[in-house]
């Protein structure tokens, strides 16, 4: 088949840089997904790294093994089949606004709507995973309603609580560990996303949903003691969408 890429180009001597699109887009995402699963298949000599993002996949390999026309060449002839795995779906819990989501009220005025809309918007609907990053377990995740449109802070934390909801633009996440960051926190939820202990450590991958529930302070505070007590809080549920 043709190649489903727009744009294959080199990022230095030891990577190249294949572009599927230029906007977040969930078709996109699919041939981008199943590409990278192609390339895994294809085991190419001297590859080590596959890397997807929204709309492009970073593929690096040891340019002492094998030269990037050789990588290139390889990729051009692989067998790629447009596949997804079936969809999951993930509820989060989250707490909203006050110490939990420092940003809330001034989303609320940016969006020129009440806080109470703001978590009713970003409640409503179940969100795409498009890929893993910037952090271990950190859901890459959109599109948000477009009320809740926002650009990024113009001065990021130097220190973001782990378990931090947020929004930038038309995405929306959660910080897995505490480290910096640049989007609005609109609410905080106990899970523990990232375990390093567990194969796989992540319990959702790209092309799976979640959808964030609203709970109350009470409600935080004894899903903060099921955590502590090793049991998960996010949790596999019904109604998936492909």
């Amino acid at each position: 088949m043709r190649v489903p890429w727009r744009r294959l180009r080199y990022a230095g001597d030891s990577a190249i840089l294949l572009e599927f699109a230029h906007t977040i887009d969930p078709t996109a995402s699919r041939v981008l997904h199943s590409t990278a699963a192609a390339v895994r298949g294809a085991a190419i000599e001297g590859m080590w790294g596959i890397v997807p993002a929204y709309a492009s996949l970073l593929l690096e390999f040891d340019p002492l093994v094998v030269s990037g026309p050789q990588v290139a060449e390889a990729l051009e002839s692989l067998d790629i089949t447009i596949t997804s795995p079936p969809p999951r779906l993930f509820e989060v819990p989250v707490a909203y606004g006050g110490a939990f989501g420092p940003d809330l009220e001034a989303v609320a005025a940016g969006a020129g709507i009440s806080p109470e809309a703001v978590v009713a918007a970003h409640t409503a609907q179940p969100y795409l995973i498009y890929c893993i990053g910037f952090a271990p377990g950190f859901p890459m995740c959109g599109t948000l309603p477009d009320a809740l449109h926002l650009a990024r802070r113009s001065s990021p934390r130097t220190a973001v609580p782990a378990g931090s909801v947020a929004i930038a633009g038309a995405q929306t996440g959660i910080y897995p560990l505490r480290s910096p960051g640049g989007w609005h926190l609109l609410g905080r939820t106990p899970a523990r996303l990232f375990h390093l202990d567990r194969e796989p450590p992540v319990s959702y991958r790209p092309g799976d949903f979640l959808q964030f529930r609203s709970v109350d302070e009470a409600t935080f505070a004894e899903l903060e003691r099921v955590v502590a007590a090793g049991f998960e809080v996010v949790r596999e549920v019904a109604g998936a969408q492909d």
